[in-house]
């Protein structure tokens, strides 16, 4: 029988898979337990460090990321000052023998902070939490509107090797149709200040998906981009999620006369970026990331580290053991945020010695995220690695799931020998593929998590 006719059709943009388990999944841990008993047996000499900043000075209308739209008098030093406490915590939680070999600002918008506080932010990375910010890749994440000179000159001088701007769109009704209200000019202004600040590696995010937006008008956003030979790309399919800017007017809910016409739309327009970006001396490393060819690798890679070892600084950030995936309380709703970082900046120093909200890691759950995140590369995966690390083979671990994958066509069959690796079309269909690697724990964990 061939499996073909077993495998049900999908549609290509189900989920955008940038971690696993995802926070929906995460609970209320009972017994709270202790930095310290968690990371005590764990390999810390390669640790990745990330710094949340949980403040935007707009949020956009497809945005679900844990952020607030601007902070009162005082909430930033406010914030500053529990960032440091947790610092502390976690310092003493990791030990003495914790070494870190990568660094990341995100948020919300990192650069939301002034010059003087983005500072603090790196001092609190290196002296607080060992981090040296001039040895090792520091990526950090930015806005147009944010991306001024002064801080720019702080982050270039304390050792930024990776600046992501996110611009969405060049074309400002499509700016505007996505809730991200900008001008071309602006964009151009502060990617001028990017260049001219000298940090290694620029990446630009782009949208696609956009309602109006057609191959033509994604064409001039490619090009606009192009024109500053940034060392990165991403193009992001556009979602429109509940609790979201765009999900509460109702733009693009989803409705069955329409989501086939969608679909296609983001299919045909992604792979018209692929071949244009390809076309213009850019690697492919992801459904997501192209890299111009001979771009400094600066750490900035599409979420694949296979193994664990993440330590997360505040209230959005994760961190991630062998045995437990943990972080704060997950919210979209912004009234919820809001009630999170106040309590986030209201505890003391000891409240940050225990992990509160995860979910731990079974040998089977490992499995499924070394193999989700690695196929998801565009050079696909080593099955000795693989082997060496479980001690079996992914066709003994998920036959139904790699089976289903080469039926539709996602697998490339010419991959060299010991190797797995998507086609394009399996490349495309990534935030398809992604989710039907989801153990069924996981997704009955996230299909009872209370939204908020």
């Amino acid at each position: 029988m061939n499996i073909s006719t077993l495998v049900p059709t999908v549609r290509p943009y189900q989920s955008y898979v940038y971690a696993y388990p995802h926070k929906t999944a995460y609970r209320p841990l009972a017994d709270r337990p202790a930095l310290r008993e968690l990371w005590a047996a764990e390999p810390k000499d390669a640790l990745s460090l990330y710094l949340h900043i949980p403040f935007c000075e707009v949020r956009c209308g497809f945005c679900n990321l844990f952020t607030r739209i601007g902070a009162p008098e005082g909430l930033v030093a406010a914030y500053l000052d529990a960032l440091e406490r947790q610092a502390g915590a976690v310092r003493e939680g990791l030990g003495e023998d914790a070494r870190f070999a990568a660094a990341a600002f995100g948020g919300g918008t990192p650069t939301f902070l002034e010059a003087a506080e983005l500072e603090r932010l790196c001092d609190i990375a290196e002296k607080g939490m060992g981090a040296d910010l001039a040895a090792v890749p520091l990526s950090v994440e930015a806005s147009p509107a944010t991306a001024t000179a002064d801080r720019l000159a702080v982050l270039a001088g304390r050792g930024t090797t990776r600046l992501s701007l996110g611009v969405q769109s060049f074309v400002d009704a499509e700016a505007r149709s996505a809730v991200r209200p900008q001008r071309r000019a602006d964009v151009e202004a502060a990617l001028g200040r990017i260049r001219e600040a000298g940090i290694p590696v620029l990446n630009i995010d782009l949208i696609y998906g956009i309602e109006g937006q057609t191959e033509r008008s994604w064409r001039r956003s490619l090009d606009a981009a192009l024109a500053w030979r940034p060392e990165e790309l991403y193009l992001y399919p556009l979602y429109v999620r509940p609790l979201t800017g765009l999900g509460r007017k109702g733009s693009r809910e989803p409705k069955a006369e329409w989501e086939a016409e969608w679909d296609e739309q983001r299919l045909r327009l992604y792979r018209a970026g692929r071949d244009h970006l390809l076309a213009h001396g850019y690697e492919q490393v992801s459904m997501r990331m192209f890299r111009a060819q001979g771009a400094p690798s600066t750490g900035g890679g599409d979420h694949a580290c296979q193994t664990d070892g993440m330590v997360g600084l505040g209230c959005g950030a994760r961190s991630y053991t062998s045995a437990l995936h943990y972080s704060f309380d997950y919210a979209v709703d912004m009234r919820e945020i809001r009630g999170i970082v106040d309590d986030y900046v209201s505890r003391p120093a000891a409240d940050f010695a225990h992990a509160e909200h995860g979910r731990p890691m079974t040998g089977d759950e490992a499995r499924r995220r070394h193999l989700l995140q690695s196929v998801l590369q565009a050079e696909g995966m080593e099955l000795a690695g693989y082997r060496a690390r479980f001690g079996t083979d992914p066709a003994e671990d998920f036959p139904v799931e790699l089976a289903g994958f080469a039926a539709r066509g996602w697998l490339d069959p010419d991959a060299a020998p010991g190797r797995l690796r998507l086609s394009p079309e399996g490349l495309a269909y990534s935030d398809a593929l992604g989710p039907e690697l989801f153990s069924s724990a996981v997704r009955a964990a996230m299909a009872t998590y209370d939204l908020k």
